[in-house]
């Protein structure tokens, strides 16, 4: 079990199983939120962690060094033994991400004994118009199937951020297929001033929302809301 290590939010929502495919949709606190977990992954198990590495396949260029490193300073832990253990690729196409995932992935996750993967703005790239569009539906549909495979082959936790876009009939799609093929799917927003965490999905629980303040909110409070 990986929790997110946040008491408000751990009453409600206990974390994440391994075999677990999830989605967590938003923006900024949502990339806050994967670096958290890949921080978190590390930590023994008596701690709400996994003592394990991260496979981090970052598909916007979202990865945050520095914001790794303060989330680790927040645990206690020395930054540069935690950043070399999450194990970063980059792809910069649609073809690439789905090659990474597709291909490379497995061998990397028992290469590096991970039992936390990480699929970084996992729709963005399938979003380019030079990606054409019944194509680029046919990889994201495959792309998705094989994250839920292996998640449930390896009992890995998978979890993917996706940063909804302006609504188009491709957004639309690629957003259907995302959420039918993840078991977990929750999201975290900013609402008058409060972050607000939705558990949309939950192959256990109930749907839920929890509040809490974000004004003035630092990496510090963040964690201990």
């Amino acid at each position: 079990m990986l929790s997110f290590g946040m008491p408000r939010i751990d009453t409600a929502f206990p974390g994440f199983q391994r075999g677990d495919f999830t989605v967590l949709f938003g923006h900024s606190p949502c990339k806050m939120l994967v670096f958290l977990l890949s921080v978190r992954c590390q930590l023994p198990r008596r701690k709400g962690g996994l003592n394990s590495t991260t496979v981090f396949i970052d598909g916007g260029n979202t990865f945050d060094p520095y914001a790794v490193s303060t989330t680790a300073q927040e645990y206690g832990l020395e930054p540069k033994s935690v950043l070399e253990k999450i194990f970063v690729s980059r792809a910069f196409t649609a073809y690439q991400l789905t090659a990474l995932v597709c291909e490379k992935l497995e061998e990397a996750l028992k290469r590096h004994n991970s039992k936390l993967v990480v699929v970084s703005d996992i729709a963005g790239l399938f979003l380019d118009r030079d990606v054409p569009k019944i194509e680029g539906s046919d990889l994201f549909f495959k792309m998705t199937q094989h994250l839920l495979n292996l998640a449930a082959r390896r009992r890995v936790i998978v979890v993917a951020s996706y940063f909804p876009q302006a609504l188009s009939n491709r957004s639309r799609f690629l957003e259907r297929v995302l959420y039918g093929k993840a078991g977990t799917v929750i999201g975290l927003k900013k609402s008058k001033g409060a972050l607000k965490l939705i558990v949309a999905r939950h192959p256990s629980i109930q749907p839920l929302v929890v509040y809490f303040p974000s004004n003035g909110v630092t990496m510090d409070r963040f964690l201990k809301a």
